[in-house]
């Protein structure tokens, strides 16, 4: 074995003259220990989260979407052969044309209450996720809604109050230049409630796409094209193949590009909050510089030894280098048997429930735990604790021996 490594773990737990330095040895690993577990814990309970809302979303957003880059509909002829185009990848499992715009909707019970909305026109007539009532059914008139959104305008399928009015700008136009033969109001029933975020819910309704081309006058016109993949992680690479393919005036906008604001929240409050809890491992690096500093000073008689002995100066700078680094795996080594053992049994049992989320489509916080992650905790506790035995071993190594030899406790 190498003497520096049996003298750096002969220090760490044998009992020093000083009691202080045993007592900071000690506070050292806890601080890295519970450092590393929160830093587990809490990215990887914000990753669920992250994952659960992508999951939702992308149940309703497309993998992929095909727009016209100036803005303007599409021809369904020229939709279709992009559609087809699309279909050819092995990635892709369906492309469909869709209708997006805004509209005024209202209700005959509540004539005096009435939402500006989002209206899509979908073809398909299926959601994957976040139905919480009825069922997701677009045709002859049928209408999904938000949960959010339903509850404001006080509507549920399947019972009295359960149908709505929608006008378009283009609507409104056509009964304001058509006063003797105005075009009737279009009715929809509300067949399906679903429930994602609260900003969506409330301010996204799904129609047939016959109908949103019937409210927003375009014939023989769509919004563009949705693409869904058999695997979303595969997006960013669906989307490179459609730039070479497609010709120019097309805009090509990946599931993550098309709610880029909230990942990117999400992904900022991660990050922030791991560097908050970073601040425990420096703390705790900073308690490995006090107590490794206190062995130099009390050990200062050995170190002449070892260099009268023949230690060289790295020698004896690697001696603590080793000891801050045996420290380091020795907290992230707990840390992580601590910070995985709590989420498993929180992925396990659902121990931790999430307050007030009876409307929410999870019960408990999700975890999701990503090897990256766990490979940056590992380094960062690990740097952290080499960085700070740094100052205390560079002193050490530039002890001089026959001063050292002599000096009297």
């Amino acid at each position: 074995m190498d003497f520096k490594f049996f003298i750096a773990r002969r220090h760490l737990h044998s009992r020093q003259r000083i009691p202080l330095i045993t007592i900071m040895s000690g506070i050292s690993v806890t601080g890295i220990t519970v450092g590393v577990a929160a830093l587990i814990v809490v990215l990887s309970v914000m990753n669920g989260f992250y994952d659960v809302v992508r999951d939702l979303l992308v149940s309703i957003d497309p993998h992929v979407r095909i727009v016209a880059d100036d803005g303007e509909t599409l021809s369904q002829q020229k939709a279709q052969a992009l559609a087809n185009q699309a279909m050819e990848l092995s990635e892709v499992e369906r492309a469909e044309p869709y209708i997006e715009g805004k509209a005024l909707l209202l209700t005959a019970h509540q004539p005096e209450v009435n939402r500006v909305v989002m209206i899509r026109g979908v073809a398909s007539d299926s959601m994957n996720e976040g139905l919480v009532s009825g069922e997701f059914d677009t045709r002859e008139k049928g209408m999904v809604m938000g949960l959010s959104l339903s509850q404001r305008l006080r509507l549920s399928p399947g019972s009295e109050q359960r149908h709505a009015i929608l006008f378009s700008a283009q609507g409104l136009a056509h009964m304001l230049t058509r006063v003797f033969s105005p075009p009737a109001p279009q009715t929809f029933d509300l067949r399906g409630i679903y429930k994602l975020e609260e900003t969506y819910d409330n301010t996204h309704v799904f129609i047939g796409i016959n109908e949103a081309q019937s409210l927003f006058h375009l014939t023989n016109q769509v919004s563009g094209i949705d693409l869904r993949l058999s695997d979303v992680e595969d997006a960013d690479q669906v989307q490179q193949h459609l730039m070479e393919i497609y010709p120019q005036g097309l805009q090509i906008q990946t599931w993550y590009e098309l709610q880029q604001s909230l990942y990117d929240v999400m992904q900022l409050e991660k990050w922030g909050a791991s560097l908050i809890l970073i601040l425990i491992c420096v703390v705790a690096a900073f308690n490995i510089l006090g107590s490794m500093t206190m062995v130099v000073v009390e050990k200062r008689r050995s170190i002449g030894v070892l260099q009268a002995m023949g230690a060289t100066v790295k020698d004896i700078q690697r001696l603590f280098l080793m000891q801050g680094g045996l420290i380091g795996l020795i907290g992230a080594g707990c840390g992580f048997v601590l910070g995985l053992g709590i989420l498993w049994i929180q992925k396990q049992y659902e121990l931790i429930p999430i307050l007030g989320a009876e409307s929410f489509v999870i019960q408990a916080y999700p975890v999701s735990i990503q090897m990256l992650d766990l490979l940056l905790i590992a380094g960062i506790s690990f740097g952290l604790c080499l960085l700070a035995a740094y100052v205390p071993a560079r002193r050490a190594s530039q002890e001089d021996p026959s001063r050292a030899v002599t000096h009297d406790h």
